[in-house]
């Protein structure tokens, strides 16, 4: 039945279409160009992004906040394996899912890494991503207090997670 929804949707947006005497090739052509405009103004944001995360990934330097940050994580009861996750979420959603399923095959999903990383993974968001895509789209400039309020909600995700891996 599920299998018949989309032929459906298409039969049935196509007869209002023609009841109301809508060109749909042009509607089509239009809709292909303003996404085509999107993808152009948000595409040198994007590449940044992607060539900063792999940056930090290469040179050591994700490595190298992990050690400096252990002792402060250890403090706030966030797992120290987890920390990469920490960094890399808020910039790449797929490098985190990747950190995250690594956590997951090395200490186990049901371990306290593992159930930290999956509720990190689940409650943040990709904070530079989202920020970078959307602000280009609607030609923001200046993010003025977007990010900091951001990766603020992102820290008290990652306390929560951490409390609630702990507490269940």
């Amino acid at each position: 039945m599920t299998g018949l929804l989309i032929p459906a949707l298409l039969l049935g947006v196509s007869a209002l279409a023609l009841g109301r005497r809508v060109d749909v090739y042009s509607a089509l052509l239009d809709g292909g160009r303003s996404g085509l405009e999107l993808v152009k103004s948000i595409l040198p944001s994007l590449v940044m992004l992607l060539t900063a995360v792999e940056l930090l990934r290469v040179s050591g330097a994700a490595d190298a906040l992990t050690r400096l940050l252990a002792p402060l994580s250890t403090v706030l009861g966030i797992p120290a394996e987890t920390l990469p996750l920490l960094l890399i979420r808020p910039l790449s959603g797929s490098a985190a899912l990747a950190v995250g399923a690594d956590l997951m095959a090395a200490h186990g999903p049901d371990s306290p890494v593992g159930r930290t990383a999956a509720i990190l993974l689940g409650s943040t968001e990709t904070t530079f991503y989202t920020v970078s895509v959307y602000f280009s789209a609607a030609g923001i400039r200046k993010t003025r207090y977007a990010v900091p309020a951001a990766l603020l909600a992102d820290l008290t995700a990652f306390l929560a997670a951490s409390l609630t891996a702990r507490w269940l």
